[in-house]
């Protein structure tokens, strides 16, 4: 087992992470939900809301509170399912004898 090129590929894949998170976090992710949209970043923090006008009354609080929900939701799934999707595509096929 040569540990020299098993610390060199050890130390490219970290990079490669790394840059992977930095992409991951600046990116951005929009959840719908009828008339509202959220946008979340790759922390998962919301960046943004926009409601429909057309929507806005006191007779619909409860309906309006569950768009906003299930559009978070929606963008938080986007987000995570890039994360995984990019993260896997970089370990895919990483043979590192002994560690794993």
């Amino acid at each position: 087992m040569d540990i020299q090129r098993l610390l060199k590929e050890a130390q490219k894949m970290q990079s490669s992470l790394q840059k992977v998170e930095k992409e991951l976090e600046d990116s951005q992710y929009e959840g719908k939900s009828g008339p509202v949209t959220v946008v979340i970043n790759g922390n998962h923090n919301v960046v943004s809301v926009d409601i429909d006008e057309e929507i806005l009354s006191a007779d619909n609080k409860e309906m309006l509170q569950d768009m906003i929900m299930l559009a978070i939701n929606d963008a938080n799934k986007k987000a995570s399912d890039e994360r995984e999707n990019k993260m896997s595509s970089l370990t895919a096929g990483v043979k590192m004898p002994g560690v794993f």
